[in-house]
């Protein structure tokens, strides 16, 4: 998903930059689950089946929201 370039700078990023990577991927999150549900909707595909062929992507996003989370916390705390 991300190149070492981008991990790189994430590593080196400010807690405010961190906030703002974390509200951009929160938003591209709630993007992703909303036109899924509605593409499901109108191809008349079932909720629960929709959101379980999401569920590896969401799980993957979530566990870099809380790495992200994690890593601005430790600068906000001086670790």
């Amino acid at each position: 998903m991300a190149d070492i370039q981008e991990l790189t700078s994430i590593d080196q990023a400010t807690p405010e930059e961190l906030t703002e990577i974390i509200a951009e991927l929160e938003k591209y999150r709630e993007r992703l689950v909303n036109d899924t549900l509605s593409m499901a909707q109108r191809a008349k595909v079932m909720k629960a089946q929709a959101l379980a062929h999401l569920e590896p992507n969401l799980a993957q996003i979530d566990a870099q929201l809380q790495a992200l989370r994690q890593r601005q916390a430790a600068l906000t705390t001086g670790n």
